[in-house]
């Protein structure tokens, strides 16, 4: 794992993100070990401590477990850890998606909150990444986050902008 986090600058590119996942997908553990690399390339993300159950092109699933350490006050999941959650999600579907040489940020996030979140939350992202980029462009994703029983508990709609790796 320490060679995995030694230069986390080429994890974040797209190439080596989905290598990265190639190898830890068929580990025992690895969604929670590539949670871990997550939250090591971006320090806040890994606050809720985030699982990757599931990482392809266009697609991306992550998993929180409700622990103490994101609930609020009223005994639930905390609103700014499913944002968290969410961000990373589309985050991380964009990011697998793009071409090699390609790199993205959020500019806007805007998040609907429909009932109060209890037990393990899934968030699931669905995007169509450009196949090759020469300039900035603006690209709106979204990810739906569940409860155990499948029950929408937020959706958060996340602009990218993604542009050539310089």
């Amino acid at each position: 794992m320490s060679s995995l986090l030694g230069n986390l600058k080429n994890l974040a590119s797209p190439a080596t993100l989905r290598s990265t996942w190639g190898v830890l997908r068929s580990v025992p553990g690895g969604g929670r070990i590539m949670g871990r690399v997550l939250g090591q390339l971006a320090p806040y993300t890994g606050t809720v401590r985030p699982e990757v159950v599931s990482l392809d092109r266009g697609y991306a699933k992550l998993r929180i477990r409700d622990t103490r350490r994101v609930r609020n006050h009223l005994n639930s999941v905390h609103a700014i850890a499913l944002i968290n959650l969410a961000e990373a999600t589309t985050g991380v579907a964009m990011m697998y998606s793009l071409p090699d040489d390609a790199r993205g940020i959020p500019n806007n996030l805007a998040i609907e909150y429909f009932k109060k979140a209890r037990g393990p939350i899934t968030a699931e992202c669905v995007c169509d990444a450009p196949e090759t980029v020469t300039g900035n462009l603006e690209q709106t994703v979204t990810a739906e986050l569940k409860n155990e029983a499948g029950e929408l508990v937020a959706r958060m709609s996340a602009r990218w902008v993604i542009g050539p790796r310089s």
